[in-house]
């Protein structure tokens, strides 16, 4: 029964190995590492860029600026790659290539426009990161390149996804803005951030990130997309505890009523 109703808003699986084994290793890992972030090892790279750094394999330091393009332009490329890769797509996949290359466009314009940056990253953590984002693109657009000879889903959810979309990318540009605001030229000290929804929770972006993401899936309607939604979902859920944990140590005055992620409940 339950099958059945969720087999009514996704696409067949194609009958590729590889869509399928990357949906469970996209599922896994990031949930893995979601649960690994809560319990305090962390990726290295804003807050905890040098936290357990001694268990770096190569130590190397990049500039926060160099390690965030470094995240983010193979996936951006992966998505302006697929429009001549795959130039014959229907509506729905020229929505899901879009929403794919603005995405990843936005965080590159924050990289180099919005944000300001302290600390650094080691480039053990920038390595994964990267390769999660650029295989990720690549699988999810290839899933539903391959899904475009399918039979649509019962429930056509593509139009609700534009609109999450739309209002994740849009909230998670807004409260990057805020942040950026925190600091001064030059000025690398950590505040409690204020307005918009931070006075909720401590990573509304990180909220906005997954409506953004939701929105993508909902575009997409792939088993991979989905797949790919809920790991990031686990991996932004244990990030954004170990955030709040972050800023309980480091601020005395640090409102107990804020919690990580979602308004009122985690």
């Amino acid at each position: 029964m339950v099958m059945s109703v969720f087999l009514s808003f996704i696409f067949p699986p194609p009958p590729s190995l590889f869509i399928k084994a990357m949906s469970v290793v996209s599922l896994t890992s990031l949930a893995y590492t979601g649960l690994s972030e809560a319990r305090g090892k962390h990726l290295n790279y804003s807050k905890f860029w040098n936290a357990n750094s001694h268990q770096s394999i190569t130590k190397i330091k990049l500039s926060s600026r160099t390690g965030m393009l470094f995240l983010y332009t193979p996936a951006f490329l992966a998505a302006l790659t697929s429009f001549v890769l795959f130039p014959y797509h229907d509506f729905r996949t020229l929505l899901l290539k879009s929403a794919l290359a603005l995405h990843f466009f936005k965080r590159i314009f924050e990289v180099l426009v919005v944000h300001q940056f302290s600390g650094g990253m080691i480039l053990d953590s920038a390595i994964p990161i990267s390769l999660s984002y650029f295989l990720s693109t690549a699988s999810m657009i290839y899933a539903q390149h391959v899904s475009q000879d399918i039979s649509e889903p019962p429930v056509d959810l593509k139009y609700p996804g534009i609109l999450l979309f739309l209002i994740g990318i849009g909230g998670n540009f807004y409260h990057h803005y805020l942040l950026s605001k925190l600091r001064g030229k030059g000025d690398k000290e950590y505040r409690i951030p204020k307005g918009g929804l931070f006075d909720l929770v401590i990573c509304p972006h990180y909220l906005f990130e997954i409506i953004d993401f939701l929105g993508i899936s909902f575009i997409s309607q792939t088993l991979y997309a989905f797949s790919f939604t809920l790991g990031t979902i686990f991996y932004l859920m244990g990030r954004s505890y170990a955030t709040r944990r972050w800023y309980l140590s480091k601020f005395e005055n640090f409102p107990e009523d804020v919690k990580a992620l979602i308004p009122y409940l985690f």
